[in-house]
């Protein structure tokens, strides 16, 4: 392994000028794809253990959403053109050679992904909004016959690679911890109007932060158009309320611009995803595996949701860098900003990534903490053929 711990250049996020920063929360479309891909995964995993005494090959990770169509209106509303959710993708659906026992891919696709969605919203008929389709054919022979030579140390699934930082900026906190707590239960206990999809942009420039908040409001959970006022009001002052214990900067909230009340345009959805009028989705496109988007960051386009826990390094190399920067965070305090890049190459066991470079940020005598952070990083690393563990359990963090 090509390990290289090295000195960043420039200044961190932190004291830049401009600083962007989004995250698509629980109910965006992009969102759902990742979830629904995820849970797929899981789903097979917990399978495959419990008949097969260990994971499959599979991945799972291609999975759109067409948006539907729906007649919204205060206190009402219904969806006229269902959702369609597709899932796709490779996976083992057999467990023995002799098609005797098949694996049931489809029922899990379908019922599996309709649980969850009942669940996470609870505005959305699942058997009527909505229309749930897969498919899902074996892998490749090469990929499958890749994962099936070791199962102590995987060999890697793909040449790919992750990426983390840490620690988070104020204006990073400010939007990754709005949604959560618009989205949890105690706000959604003092204002059920607020629908699921609810995304966040961040902007800060020099000492100002901009906090643009996009909401779906549930229609009939708001009776008329001065109850549209008063959440938008709850929502900003919730958000604000919550930012100023986050950070010294200044701090500005927005929601729901595009409304044109003047003109009768609010934004109401039937079921609290935009999804149901014509907001398409698809897995990849939203939260990277830190749950935001960072344009000033490194990041990686690979999606990590829905793709097989054991090798994939797409998926597992992000959760190891993630890992690596918090550890060296807490044990150096003192400096700024900790970047990690991992790359793999496929068919190489997973404990030997190609090269690793950690980027240390501040005021730092690199020799002296270089051993300290390349002990970090082994140990880690060293653990990988275990990381799948946490994904079945729902541990990781994936968007």
């Amino acid at each position: 392994m090509d390990l290289k711990v090295t000195r960043g250049a420039g200044p961190p996020v932190s004291a830049q000028e401009v600083e962007i920063v989004e995250r698509k929360g629980k109910g965006h479309p992009d969102t759902l794809c990742d979830k629904a891909a995820e849970e797929l995964s899981v789903r097979l995993s917990e399978y495959y253990i419990e008949h097969f005494g260990s994971v499959q090959h599979h991945n799972v990770d291609k999975v759109l959403l067409v948006g539907g169509q729906s007649n919204t209106k205060f206190g009402g509303g219904d969806v006229i053109e269902p959702i369609y959710l597709l899932l796709s993708g490779r996976a083992v659906d057999v467990v023995d050679r002799n098609y005797e026992k098949q694996v049931p891919v489809g029922k899990f696709a379908v019922e599996h992904t309709r649980e969850w969605l009942h669940g996470d919203l609870p505005h959305l008929d699942v058997n009527s909004d909505i229309i749930i389709d897969y498919k899902i054919r074996a892998g490749s022979t090469d990929l499958v016959g890749n994962f099936d030579v070791s199962q102590d140390v995987p060999r890697a699934n793909d040449t790919s690679f992750g990426v983390a930082f840490a620690p988070f900026t104020d204006t990073e906190k400010i939007v990754l911890e709005s949604e959560e707590l618009l989205n949890s239960s105690k706000v959604k206990k003092a204002w059920p109007q607020i629908g699921e999809d609810v995304k966040i942009m961040g902007t800060r420039v020099d000492n100002k932060i901009h906090v643009q908040v996009a909401a779906a409001i549930i229609t009939t959970e708001t009776k008329d158009a001065d109850e549209y006022l008063n959440v938008m009001d709850a929502i900003r002052n919730t958000v604000l309320d919550y930012a100023v214990k986050v950070t010294d900067h200044e701090v500005e909230v927005a929601v729901n611009t595009a409304d044109s009340y003047e003109n009768g345009l609010y934004y109401l959805t039937v079921t609290g995803t935009s999804a149901e009028q014509g907001d398409d989705g698809q897995v990849g496109r939203g939260n990277r595996a830190n749950g935001l988007i960072t344009p000033y960051r490194p990041m990686t386009l690979e999606a990590a949701a829905g793709k097989n826990p054991v090798s994939h390094v797409g998926k597992t190399y992000n959760v190891a860098a993630k890992e690596i920067v918090e550890r060296v965070v807490k044990e150096h305090p003192d400096l700024s900003q900790v970047y990690c890049y991992m790359v793999s190459k496929i068919g190489a066991p997973i404990t030997e990534p190609q090269a690793v470079n950690v980027e240390l940020y501040g005021e730092c005598d690199l020799n002296a903490i270089r051993k300290s952070v390349e002990s970090v990083t082994k140990e880690v690393i060293a653990k990988l053929p275990d990381v799948w563990k946490g994904f079945v359990k729902r541990e990781h963090q994936l968007w």
